[in-house]
């Protein structure tokens, strides 16, 4: 069993071999993801580096052989649609430390000034005009190709669900940002109703019903994981054939766990993102570049043979 408890526990640094190979900029252009974010374009097939579009031709052929995928998303397959993950380069933590103090449990409840910025951040996130991109297209068609099971997600946008996958295929490991309830009587709403009351001059709106602490209906650090959520990923992961990590550093804890769940029960785990995470020693295949481009690579051109 996950333990319930959301932490950053490191399993040690990856090995790095060979030499990171510049992209060359594109002239008279918008720059491209790999760019942007300082991305790399390498990849490893079972421990050995090879060529990116060698490695994605590779795992596309893995892909097509599997009918039992489960897709663990991180902050990285959403950056393409415009939402800063939390450690990149550009990431909102690197470029903001302060910012880490409202997605931790003791400092929004004990200070009013970290939930004052905490809606602010709320209010102001890009995520409320963002739109699904390539990526989450490409999980969207293998799971109606009938290969994706599930979507284990870290991320809190929905983008997932607005792309088209069946909200039932969708796990959200820390939550919505796209509900708001009460710490106190747990109380629910739709966020825009609190976020209306922010932009009406409230700086830390309480609850109507009974006065408490309103937040978002995310997961924050020191909070424990809904047991039905962890339970659900877990069986998940243990009966998938392929588990394909996707925009995800794998250092935070018990959705880090899952790709050993997976690994021990046999499916092959593929990871996919644009730098180093802390599991890749572990997988049998690594692709770092552009995720939206890898995976829309990686979706074969018909659907699965069932295995119902």
């Amino acid at each position: 069993m996950l333990p319930s408890t959301p932490d950053r526990r490191r399993v040690g640094p990856p090995p790095e071999a060979g030499t990171v190979r510049a992209v060359k900029p594109t002239e008279a252009s918008e720059p491209t993801t790999e760019e942007r974010e300082g991305l790399e374009r390498r990849a490893w097939i079972e421990g050995t580096e090879v060529d990116l579009d060698l490695g994605v031709a590779e795992v596309a052929q893995w892909v097509a052989a599997s009918t039992r995928i489960v897709a663990l998303t991180g902050a990285g397959i959403s950056t393409d649609s415009g939402i800063a993950d939390f450690r990149g380069k550009n990431g909102v933590w690197t470029r903001n430390p302060a910012a880490e103090k409202a997605s931790t449990l003791d400092h929004y409840l004990s200070s009013t000034e970290v939930r004052a910025a905490a809606w602010q951040m709320r209010l102001g996130s890009p995520a409320w005009a963002a739109q699904p991109n390539a990526g989450h297209r490409a999980l969207v068609e293998l799971e109606r190709q009938g290969r994706v099971r599930a979507v284990v997600t870290q991320n809190t946008d929905g983008l997932q669900q607005i792309a088209g996958s069946a909200p039932e295929s969708v796990i959200e490991m820390h939550g919505t940002m796209r509900r708001v309830h009460c710490i106190d009587c747990g109380d629910e709403a739709d966020m825009r109703r609190a976020l209306d009351r922010v932009e009406a001059g409230e700086a830390d709106p309480p609850c109507r019903t009974c006065g408490g602490i309103l937040k978002s209906s995310t997961v924050l650090f020191g909070e424990g994981l809904d047991p039905a959520d962890i339970d659900a990923a877990e069986a998940a992961a243990r009966d998938c054939d392929l588990l394909l990590a996707v925009g995800s550093t794998l250092a935070v804890y018990p959705v880090a766990l899952l790709p050993t769940i997976a690994a021990r029960g046999g499916a092959r785990l593929v990871i996919v993102n644009g730098r180093p995470t802390e599991q890749d020693e572990l997988a049998d295949a690594v692709l770092r570049g552009s995720i939206s481009a890898i995976l829309t690579a990686l979706v074969p051109d018909g659907p699965g043979e069932s295995t119902a």
